[in-house]
């Protein structure tokens, strides 16, 4: 009988060829729930995942016959990966498949935000051409703030060399990386001196809230906030604040902290319509590191990490 592989997620169909040309039997089940992969993990070698199950605790010590793990994409926070090493399970993610589309967004919404490229669009459409209002601000010469230097962060430091600006990362964890227009720096200084800052953090118990009231009061040159990495890692109360108060220019999103819309509370709504409502703010459904390539490659990356 063939090994099993479930796939609980899309995927590029490339990964479920590969796996079969390696004598896997694959099922695909994008929409399996937590309670029925509690059921049915016992069955599988192999899992595949995204960012919509917990693969907690008790779904690993039903994983009888699991020995491996791919997470298509960046972040482990939904697997409790510690345990899963203590039960031999291999656990691999691929942000380096999808580094570049997450880069490359982060640029867009970013000159988007600071030409005032959207709020113009939408006021065009209600009849409305106002250019006084609507200059923008160049990139060029600026200081950018980065903080979190792992794969997404030092690609969006790639695309900004052509701009002439000055880079500015922290990286709790990382040193020895300066050079040329790229400065390490402590988080008091990337708060001090950046007209933009862009986070590229994973979600641990860490880095949750790290973007809160006290981060958003002590920004000195009012500058854009960029985030692409997960949705806790700011305090949307904080971060709707920092707007009203003027302590950042705009902010751009990807993520937010909820993402099921349908499952808002009052509260919630009320909190999304401000952010909706402010000319100075673009948010986009997690979308970052979703491209077509990123797509492909993603499944090439977790077919290489997990050397099947």
């Amino acid at each position: 009988m063939k090994p099993k592989v479930l796939i609980t997620a899309k995927a590029h169909p490339l990964l479920q060829k590969s796996l079969e040309e390696k004598g896997y039997h694959v099922v695909a089940k994008v929409t399996i729930s937590y309670p029925e992969l509690l059921q049915e993990i016992g069955e599988y070698q192999g899992l595949i995942i995204t960012t919509r199950l917990k693969i907690d605790k008790p779904v690993l010590l039903e994983a009888k016959a699991l020995k491996w793990i791919g997470r298509l994409g960046s972040g482990m926070e939904l697997v409790d990966t510690e345990f899963a090493k203590t039960l031999g399970i291999q656990c691999e993610s691929s942000p380096e498949g999808n580094c570049n589309a997450v880069a490359e967004q982060a640029l867009g919404m970013l000159l988007s935000l600071m030409n005032k490229i959207n709020k113009a669009s939408r006021e065009i459409k209600d009849g409305k051409w106002l250019r006084d209002i609507n200059r923008g601000d160049e990139l060029t010469g600026k200081a950018v703030g980065i903080i979190g230097y792992g794969n997404t962060g030092a690609n969006f430091v790639k695309l900004l060399q052509g701009f002439g600006v000055t880079v500015l990362v922290y990286d709790k964890y990382k040193f020895g990386f300066s050079k040329d227009y790229i400065h390490e720096a402590s988080l008091e200084q990337v708060m001090r001196y950046s007209n933009i800052i862009s986070m590229h953090l994973p979600l641990t118990a860490e880095t949750y809230h790290i973007a809160n009231e006290n981060f958003f009061s002590a920004l000195e040159m009012k500058p854009y906030f960029i985030n692409t990495s997960r949705g806790a890692i700011h305090d949307t109360a904080a971060l709707i604040n920092a707007l009203e108060q003027g302590q950042i220019k705009g902010a751009a999103l990807d993520v937010l902290e909820n993402e099921e819309l349908q499952s808002y509370t009052a509260e919630e709504n009320i909190q999304l319509n401000k952010l909706l409502e402010n000319p100075n703010v673009i948010i986009t459904p997690h979308i970052a590191g979703y491209s077509h390539e990123a797509f492909e490659k993603m499944s090439r990356v977790i077919l290489e990490k997990l050397k099947l």
